[in-house]
């Protein structure tokens, strides 16, 4: 597969640069927040159970020119080969999903992230982690609580594991395990396979949106759309028809909806078995 860019240019000025920025901390992290509101996490895809390409080219042109967003294997892939075109040290790493999971599950490893040097301290980024993306670089190093735009979040560490934590309602939540093992293009591609394709993927079928602003989160799910402004009460809609859906992903998320016949229809499945779903 492309191992870089073919539209670097492009990809900066839609994160508000118009030259290659230098490869500072300060830079990352006003690259990952531009990115988590640029970019919005979504698997449109899925919900249609088209397959998803990793080629660098086909999510550039998915990002770029198609007017869409990706789930992690899209979004961080991308960015992990932005930062590396800018000079940065970085590299993929992959974990397993624990936010709504019960204790002790131990799930597929489906999660991709980049793991970034800078002055030798590492950095974790991410920016395909759906509805609780952190929106800063977080220093891998550490074990207290680290503040972002949005969250706070943390690292717990067992042996050679890492567990992210974020602090949602007063109380820290698991998002995902991870470990520093170096990752070759075919654990990408098989991790990618499992998430798009496999009857157990929690993606297969569904529809999932985020999207970061500054002080807020939307996020769309199991039939409703949600606004979540830090140190308030979120406030949650219940999606009630194909229209309202499409509504919210055009003007609520910003994303072009792809004209496909089994759109419309696959919308209309999603929102039938999300009807009696609390929000």
């Amino acid at each position: 597969m492309p191992s870089s860019l073919t539209d670097t240019a492009r990809y900066l000025q839609r994160l508000g640069y118009d030259r290659p920025p230098p490869a500072t901390l300060d830079t990352l992290r006003a690259l990952q927040l531009r990115h988590t509101a640029a970019f919005p996490f979504e698997t449109l895809s899925t919900l249609l159970r088209q397959p998803v390409p990793m080629e660098l080219h086909a999510i550039e042109h998915k990002l770029l020119h198609e007017g869409r967003g990706g789930y992690c294997y899209e979004l961080n892939r991308v960015f992990l080969a932005l930062l590396s075109t800018l000079g940065y040290d970085a590299r993929g790493i992959t974990g397993r999903v624990m936010m709504g999971e019960a204790e002790g599950t131990v799930t597929a490893r489906t999660h991709l992230l980049s793991l970034v040097t800078i002055g030798g301290v590492r950095y974790t980024v991410d920016v395909g982690f759906g509805g609780m993306v952190p929106t800063a670089p977080l220093r891998l190093d550490r074990d207290d609580a680290q503040s972002t735009p949005h969250e706070p979040y943390r690292f717990a560490r067992h042996g050679d594991q890492y567990t992210l934590q974020a602090q949602v309602a007063g109380a820290w939540r698991a998002l995902y395990v991870f470990d520093l093992q170096p990752q070759a293009e075919i654990d990408y591609v098989v991790g990618n396979w499992f998430v798009s394709t496999h009857p157990d993927s929690p993606f297969l079928g569904q529809l999932r949106v985020a999207r970061t602003g500054p002080g807020w989160r939307r996020t769309l799910g199991n039939g409703s759309v949600a606004l979540h402004r830090i140190g308030q009460a979120s406030e949650r809609t219940r999606l009630v028809d194909v229209d309202a859906v499409i509504t919210q992903l055009r003007e609520g998320f910003g994303l072009r909806v792809p004209d496909h016949p089994a759109l419309e229809p696959a919308i209309a499945r999603w929102l039938q078995a999300h009807a009696h779903t609390d929000t």
